[in-house]
């Protein structure tokens, strides 16, 4: 058999239990992780020693737990934010923002999407905002697809940057640059995502005579701009958080233009919103501190934890610079800030490490699939074969890998591990920029994300929806399907632009 066909068996395992025998990413990716080692072994030759074996598995756990440091504290955060009524206060703030269907849409579908997303992650945007627009008055249906589109964007970002995580670790780019190029990518394509929630929300006229459409280009305009800048001074933590934050501020002003005040009785307080933000507040300046201010970056970046098994594996990391550190700081100070009693606080965090057992072993098992895939060799073999059969082409079809990664997994930071390592070897077998590559993968695996069945079958279940997942599936589906293929375009254009610079 070729060796790019031997190669793809760990992958086409991995798709076939999930999709067809619909196992979990965990199951599914530890089967996939055992038939890799042996392909590896058996079919490339990996390993010197039967000790070798160990390496793949060392390297994923230690990834693994760099990835749970984020995942640990930005879920102590949502389940304090739950239990305090912080998600609920910005909730009502934003419904009460706007009479406007379509503006109402827009700043919980959309803004409040991506924030959720840019600070917990992991499902949290489809598990709150689709019932939240359920309340407003929106159709179950157009809630769940409200949910998974809106907050698509952000998902290249995740928890405070835990999707970045694979692709830096992947090859020697900038992560500033890389995330830009993210962010820019997004921007020619993410408007049309703006468009689908204020067409799902509303298609009246504004009552100063503006269209629903004109009001979702003002949306995207707020957004992409603020969430860029980020991106180019700050890194991958903040673009989604302080993009949603920052860029909804300016739709709000927007919105209320010449207008009065909005609010009623059901509005809360400024006190209460103050309270209900300063999370998310504290976790933006101390990242902004630790991102900006050279001194303390630099301190910040002494002591890491460096580790290193036969020469051959190997990782590192940088505690106190990790925006897992970020996020757990930002946790204690509100708790702190807000006395809230110990036993709040302890509840929040054991509510978050239930969850994370199913993560750690989904996160393990494609982990070490994708590190035996790279030290034996599969991953080269594969972007040989799959740049051999696009050829100079290739490019177009570097975000349709990505979205694959992200239906099968249900999660763009799972895509990213599996994918990441390909996309750079493909990269150098068809001379595309590394960070070029890595930006249409990241692209590709956040929109993957609105067709994974996962996804599609917890917001199915959060609105009501349970057995008619494929309706859902079916609207989906075309819709990632053109933003992927666009984002390939994208990318081929941007290789020929620089070739011609060149």
């Amino acid at each position: 058999m070729p060796a790019p066909l031997l190669a793809l068996v760990p992958i086409a395992a991995l798709v076939l239990l999930m999709t067809g025998l619909r196992w979990s990413a965990a199951a599914a990716g530890t089967v996939a992780a055992v038939v890799a080692a042996i392909v590896a072994v058996a079919a490339f030759q990996f390993g010197d020693a039967p000790a070798d074996l160990a390496g793949p598995v060392l390297e994923a756990g230690f990834t693994a737990a760099t990835i749970l440091w984020i995942v640990f504290p930005a879920l102590s955060i949502h389940e304090y934010q739950v239990r305090t009524g912080g998600t609920r206060v910005i909730g009502e703030w934003l419904s009460s923002i706007s009479s406007d269907p379509a503006a109402t849409a827009l700043l919980v579908g959309y803004f409040f999407a991506m924030f959720l997303e840019g600070a917990s992650g992991f499902g949290t945007p489809v598990a709150i905002v689709g019932p939240m627009l359920v309340a407003l008055g929106v159709a179950p249906e157009r809630a769940l697809l409200v949910a998974l589109m809106g907050h698509v964007v952000g998902v290249s970002f995740g928890a405070v940057g835990a999707p970045m995580v694979p692709l830096l670790e992947a090859a020697p780019v900038d992560e500033r640059r890389l995330s830009l190029a993210i962010l820019l990518l997004h921007a020619c394509l993410g408007w049309t995502l703006a468009l689908i929630v204020v067409k799902l929300g509303s298609a009246r006229m504004r009552r100063d005579g503006t269209a629903a459409w004109q009001v979702a280009i003002m949306a995207a305009a707020c957004f992409f701009p603020c969430a860029a800048l980020i991106a180019g001074l700050a890194g991958p933590e903040l673009p989604t958080l302080g993009g949603a934050l920052l860029g909804g501020a300016l739709f709000i002003v927007w919105l209320r233009r010449g207008a009065p005040p909005a609010g009623g009785e059901d509005a809360p307080s400024t006190r209460e919103l103050v309270r209900a933000g300063l999370p998310y507040m504290v976790l933006v300046l101390l990242i902004l501190a630790s991102r900006l201010i050279e001194p303390l970056r630099a301190l910040l970046r002494e002591h890491p934890i460096a580790w290193s098994y036969r020469h051959a594996f190997g990782d590192q990391m940088l505690p106190l610079y990790h925006p897992g550190t970020m996020l757990l700081l930002a946790f204690l100070l509100t708790a702190m800030a807000n006395r809230s009693r110990p036993r709040l606080v302890a509840a929040a965090m054991v509510a978050a490490a239930r969850r994370l057992p199913q993560v750690a072993i989904a996160l393990v098992s494609v982990l070490t699939l994708a590190r035996f895939m790279v030290h034996g060799g599969l991953i080269d073999a594969l972007a040989v074969g799959a740049t051999g059969l696009f050829g100079q082409a290739w490019p177009l079809a570097v975000p349709l890998v990505g979205a694959l990664g992200s239906f099968v997994t249900g999660s763009g930071t799972a895509s990213n591990i599996i994918f990441a390592n390909f996309q750079v070897a493909a990269a150098d077998a068809v001379t595309l920029p590394h960070w070029l590559a890595l930006a249409g993968q990241s692209l590709g695996s956040a929109i993957g994300n609105i067709m994974a069945p996962h996804n599609i079958v917890a917001g199915s279940a959060t609105v009501g929806l349970v057995g008619r997942e494929g309706r859902a599936l079916a609207r989906t589906a075309p819709v990632c399907l053109a933003y992927a293929l666009a984002g390939g375009a994208l990318v081929l254009l941007v290789r020929w632009g620089l070739r011609g610079l060149g």
